[in-house]
């Protein structure tokens, strides 16, 4: 009989006991704004912000609404302003150019690889061709690029890189954690990351004119000194009649539910990296499947794997993918010619100037996607795995 498997790709763990049980108090008390405080009472949010600060390694973090808001803030806080060309990479999500459309700014797209990271060789170029100072660098899908070299490029050419670390919280490049080699750090905790929040996001910096701007930003009104991971009070003076109020604050009930999953953010990473490399080994030598090359030098998260089918006509990676389907194995297509849910990609976005990019559309018309959720082990993966080479094989055979 035919294997199927019979898992919800986008079923996520419980929140953990101690988070609803942390929510539920902050419901009783109805303090649910951040600075709705009591006393000498600290609130969730601040409690929040310090750890998470201490969790990167970070001099200054700050919670906020979605991930989404953390990259406006960030692209305001740097001084971007409408009409500056910002770059990012041509694979990542809709978010991002998103963010930098929201504030005026023009979405310049820099190459990617086959290993799904940014091109250094054309961000060079595009910083010269553009003038760009600052790079929004997506590590699209947790995929993280040589650090090192894109810092020397970047700080040679008086670029500020911002880091949506929306798929990286908990990885990192040399040992240095996500979001630690730019300017800013974004993550998300929407659902679908690696904490869970419904909606949420973060920002960290060590520089403390612009962690201040993105407090301000957020709403903090002049209630600044509630917050635990902020630069000291003297550092807003020059900043807190001038910096309009994007408000954007996270709530205390999001804060209750993140704090324990912070707490157990190690053991999550080694969870997903099990079922990832279960998945690897499963699809080795498929033919005509190529799996994404992962260098030493990263810490990965794997809460997803992509793979490529290169060179495949799109009728024969539909193909793949309905087959995958009847079996109950559900997985994204980024080369597909119209948006489905999430998987979108830079010629859709009609609010960034078009631009040509064969290397990328190469790269994406191959580019198969697929979650793995904590609720998976790695037999399950090991199934999908079997699912996946099966369908593919067959495919590729009749060709």
């Amino acid at each position: 009989m035919m294997e199927r498997f019979t898992g919800a790709f986008t079923q996520q763990e419980p929140i953990p006991e101690a988070g609803i049980e942390a929510a539920i108090a902050v419901m009783r008390g109805g303090r649910l704004h951040r600075y709705n405080t009591i006393g000498d009472e600290v609130a969730e949010v601040a409690l929040l912000e310090q750890e998470f600060a201490a969790y990167t390694g970070a001099k200054f973090a700050l919670a906020v609404a979605s991930g989404g808001y953390a990259l406006g803030a960030a692209l305001r806080a740097v001084g971007v302003c409408a009409g500056d060309p910002v770059l990012t990479n041509a694979f990542t999500l809709a978010p991002v150019p998103g963010a930098i459309a929201a504030v005026g700014a023009v979405p310049v797209f820099v190459d990617v690889t086959r290993d799904l990271v940014i091109d250094l060789t054309h961000l060079e170029r595009m910083i010269g061709e553009t003038g760009a100072r600052v790079l929004m660098l997506s590590h699209m899908r947790g995929h993280l690029c040589d650090m090192d070299a894109l810092m020397a490029i970047c700080d040679a050419n008086g670029v500020q890189v911002i880091e949506d670390c929306a798929h990286t919280m908990g990885a990192a490049w040399n040992g240095v954690p996500s979001g630690r080699h730019g300017v800013i750090g974004c993550y998300s905790t929407q659902t679908y990351k690696h904490m869970n929040s419904g909606e949420g996001g973060f920002l960290i910096s060590d520089d403390p004119e612009i962690m201040a701007r993105a407090i301000l930003l957020s709403g903090s009104y002049m209630l600044y000194d509630r917050h635990l991971a902020a630069p000291a009070p003297e550092v807003f003076e020059a900043l807190r009649m001038e910096t309009p109020n994007v408000s954007g604050r996270m709530d205390n009930l999001r804060a209750a539910i993140l704090r324990p999953q912070l707490r157990d953010i190690e053991t999550q990473v080694d969870r997903w990296n099990a079922l990832y490399r279960t998945v690897e080994a499963g699809l080795e030598n498929t033919p005509g499947l190529s799996i994404i090359t992962r260098p030493p030098q990263e810490r990965i998260v794997g809460s997803s794997i992509q793979f490529l089918l290169d060179g495949w006509d799109g009728d024969r990676v539909v193909e793949v993918i309905n087959r995958c389907a009847a079996r109950g194995v559900e997985l994204k297509w980024f080369g597909a010619a119209d948006p489905v849910a999430f998987t979108s990609r830079y010629q859709h976005w009609r609010y960034a100037p078009s631009q040509d990019l064969p290397q990328t559309d190469a790269v994406l018309a191959g580019l198969i996607d697929m979650r793995l959720p904590l609720t998976f082990n790695t037999e399950d993966c090991a199934l999908i795995a079997r699912i996946i080479r099966a369908e593919v094989s067959a495919v590729y055979q009749s060709a």
